[in-house]
């Protein structure tokens, strides 16, 4: 009985919590999930709000500029998008070996350095013919991935200088406008870290100063309208790595917006998909609160755009790989599911964001037509005890944690939520507290003003 009268509980709450109008509204196009396409009807059901679909060059046109193959299921997988209020965000990259003369796939494309409307100039026909078929059905394009990992480096996807990708930037940039003026041109995704371990200023500033050369680069945006970011693991690094790249677009004046398009923490603890060289211990329970707490961080940080790499994983690369997707490949669930759930339902909506920050814990507050969500975590290994205050006019409150499950929680007398926040598992003491602590996701919604 206890069983039943603690279920209907949670739902109470869960139902309280939940503006009527949050239920029924459209997904919140600033979540999303890289690759959702693979599963739509569990992103649908995820309320995933974009996509990220790669299109390579190279498949598209194998052996020759004559060719140009379609998968079938590429357009049926954007329109199915559209259908459930899902964005596509395609990124383009690949070179076909028939199209360089470097290194296949990431090779400097033959006649970057022609004027955009040359015919010769090979980038510049297959973006203005990508962004053309797409038009009215996909607005935002990636261009490349990750060129900030060197040529020697494993992983490395753009064999050519930053003044190479500047060109192959600034030609996208305006093949992609004259095809179609509501064209969003991304910069690739940036890591970071590669140029970190190679002691070198980052790939941005690199490439900013490179534009800052070209006369015409200030008068056209720099040549892109949104920055780029991957970041993994560290929670805290959300914040820190977001705030830095948009200090370094002030620098040169820039007011583009930032993207964190991918970002996770894979597990290693899965039994049934054990990562045998994990690049840090985290389980799958941490990987659930990283879901929460980075996206909380992205938005306190200003990012208009939060995605998790990936939704799910079609098959493991090999035995003991690292495993990113909230899905399985036999289509079970890992906790991050329901993590991913209480973003997009809990975050949805949000207007503004303010956070606490201290070396202890975070807070942050996002505030909602109708609703505040309030993200709180500790950051170290010690619990810590909080105190918040309840906002005026709240007409039902819950508490939730990674799981989605549900707690009661109630204001005292003097109008404050008091809790405990969980102490961070930190087993490396190398590597600190890569992940903070289980956090908690307090739902306040508000009665009518």
């Amino acid at each position: 009985m206890r069983r039943w009268i603690n279920a209907l509980l949670a739902l109470a709450l869960l139902l309280g919590a939940m503006p009527a109008q949050a239920q029924t509204a459209p997904p919140d196009l600033r979540f999303g999930a890289v690759e959702a396409y693979m599963a739509p009807d569990r992103a649908a059901e995820l309320r995933v709000g974009w996509d990220r679909m790669v299109v390579r060059w190279h498949e598209r046109q194998p052996d020759s500029p004559d060719q140009w193959n379609v998968p079938g299921e590429e357009g049926q997988r954007v329109d199915a998008a559209l259908a459930a209020g899902r964005e596509t965000v395609m990124l383009l990259m690949g070179t076909p070996a028939w199209a360089t003369d470097g290194a296949p796939l990431g090779g400097v494309p033959r006649g970057l350095y022609l004027p955009v409307d040359d015919p010769g100039n090979l980038w510049a026909a297959f973006v203005r013919r990508m962004v053309s078929e797409y038009a009215g059905r996909v607005n935002h394009w990636i261009i490349w991935n990750e060129p900030d990992i060197a040529p020697e480096d494993f992983g490395a996807q753009f064999i050519g200088s930053v003044q190479d990708y500047y060109q192959l930037l600034k030609i996208a940039y305006q093949a992609a406008k004259r095809a179609n003026p509501q064209a969003v041109i991304h910069l690739a995704g940036m890591t970071h870290w590669h140029d970190v371990v190679h002691n070198r200023p980052s790939y941005l500033l690199r490439l900013l100063q490179t534009a800052s050369k070209d006369p015409t680069a200030r008068r056209n945006n720099y040549y892109f309208d949104v920055a780029t970011l991957h970041i993994y693991f560290r929670t805290d690094s959300v914040f820190d790595l977001i705030t830095l790249y948009y200090g370094t677009l002030r620098r040169f004046g820039l007011r583009q917006p930032i993207w964190l398009n991918e970002t996770n923490a894979a597990p290693y603890d899965d039994p049934q998909l054990p990562w045998e060289g994990p690049m840090f211990r985290l389980t799958m329970d941490q990987q659930a609160g990283f879901v929460v707490q980075a996206t909380a961080l992205a938005l306190a940080a200003g990012a208009e755009r939060v995605a998790i790499y990936k939704l799910t994983n079609p098959d493991v690369p090999y035995a003991g790989a690292d495993y990113y997707g909230l899905y399985r490949p036999d289509g079970s669930s890992r906790p991050a599911v329901e993590a991913f759930r209480l973003v997009t339902t809990h975050f949805a909506g949000v207007r503004r964001t303010t956070y606490v920050a201290q070396r202890s814990h975070y807070i942050v507050r996002l505030e909602r037509p109708g609703a505040v969500t309030r993200v709180l975590w500790a950051r170290q290994a010690q619990a810590v005890t909080v105190r918040v205050r309840a906002t005026a006019g709240t007409t039902a409150v819950a508490l939730y944690d990674p799981s989605g499950a549900a707690y009661p929680v109630a204001a005292d007398r003097n109008g404050n939520y008091t809790l405990t926040l969980p102490a961070a598992l930190c087993p490396e003491a190398a590597a600190g507290c890569v992940v903070g602590g289980t956090p908690w996701v307090l739902v306040e919604t508000l009665g009518r003003r």
